[in-house]
């Protein structure tokens, strides 16, 4: 398969990175991963299940498999190895489960000359503890794999306090190797109503590579943080690179609400009705470009199409289509169609004009959010 060359620096020097997509929502629903408290052990339990998603995004055009690591830490996995005896009982390690997704992802990314980015997750009761020397310690025990594994760099994402960000961030570079972290924060700022702005500027500050956006908010309410981390990068005259990776919803009632998707009543059994088309991805990847962002993705709710859609958006800028582009989505391929009506949609402004309709009768246009007590 055709693919860019060189590390992730280089690769970003010369043009925009198209990252994966959803791991944790997409193989919940494929029915390999619990709900609610999501862990990978599928990486074990059904490792072809894994490999099979990381080709899909290969075949869609991505430039990274980032491997499916997320919660995998003792705190995150310590639930799973108690039975109903409660009994320790040591099923799942997180040792032994990173790096099994280091090698499925690396078998991936060999066929498509692709990169493998180490996944290092938030550590839950040190952040919620604020407590620093605990929280490095379970970072150094994530990222110690990756090193083993020799993973090309490393993405800490789904950070809700600035401060486990700069924590993150601190333990990754101490590898050696290219450094993004993400934030789970839109417009309000992080779960202690520190600004976008300050949040970008401190992780520039704590050495990140590349800043932004991960989860929790659609691609438009993404895009307008960005510009926030952008405005104030430029303000202090710090030079990163900008990255974004929302949901695969859309979200628009939760825009100032530091919760994110979880205030809303339909997650996590019912957002399919809120899911982004492919004409909506190739808008954002374009005003994500165009805003400055180089490395674009997805998270949570972004399937390999959606993903195929940022590739297809970008490939001039790319200088190449997705390695799938035989069977690609082709507005043209629809003047084929033995159907006149699908004939007449082979123009891109019909799609870009379309305003999709839920085909409910009794269909809300926005959700009264959750006012349940939640925990920060």
């Amino acid at each position: 398969m055709e693919g860019s060359s060189g590390g992730l620096l280089e690769r970003l020097a010369k043009g925009p990175v198209v990252g994966d997509g959803s791991f944790v929502v997409t193989l919940e629903r494929r029915g390999y991963v619990d709900i609610g408290f999501c862990t990978p052990e599928a990486t074990v339990q059904y490792p072809e299940a894994v490999t099979q998603l990381h080709r899909e995004f290969l075949r869609a055009g991505a430039d990274v498999m980032q491997t499916f690591s997320y919660n995998s830490s003792d705190n995150c996995l310590s639930f799973k190895n108690i039975n109903e005896d409660n009994e320790t009982i040591n099923i799942f390690q997180c040792d032994n489960l990173s790096r099994r997704a280091c090698d499925l992802a690396r078998e991936v990314a060999k066929e498509g000359n692709a990169l493998v980015a180490g996944s290092v997750s938030p550590v839950v009761e040190y952040m919620t503890l604020k407590e620093k020397k605990g929280a490095i310690e379970e970072f150094k025990k994530q990222i110690e794999i990756f090193i083993e594994k020799k993973v090309d760099f490393l993405i800490g994402e789904f950070f809700g306090h600035i401060f486990e960000a700069e924590w993150a961030i601190e333990a990754m570079k101490k590898s050696g190797m290219p450094v993004a972290c993400t934030m789970k924060i839109g417009p309000a700022g992080d779960l202690s109503g520190i600004s976008p702005k300050e949040c970008a500027v401190r992780m520039a500050k704590a050495g990140a590579d590349l800043v932004g956006i991960n989860c929790n908010y659609d691609p438009f309410i993404c895009l307008e943080t960005i510009k926030m981390m952008k405005d104030a990068l430029e303000e202090e005259g710090l030079s990163c690179y900008l990255m974004a990776q929302p949901v695969g919803w859309h979200t628009q009632e939760i825009r100032n609400d530091v919760r994110g998707y979880n205030a809303l009543p339909e997650w996590p059994l019912a957002m399919e009705s809120r899911l982004v088309t492919r004409t909506d991805v190739r808008k954002f990847a374009r005003a994500a470009y165009d805003l400055g962002v180089s490395y674009i993705g997805g998270c949570c709710g972004f399937e390999p199409y959606h993903i195929r859609a940022i590739a297809e958006e970008l490939a001039e800028e790319r200088g190449r289509r997705p390695p799938g582009k035989d069977k690609s989505c082709n507005y043209h391929s629809l003047r084929n169609s033995v159907r006149q009506n699908q004939r007449n949609r082979s123009d891109r402004k019909y799609w870009e004009n379309l305003n999709p309709a839920t085909g409910r009768k009794n269909a809300r246009v926005l959700a009264k959010l959750d006012e349940t007590p939640w925990i920060l």
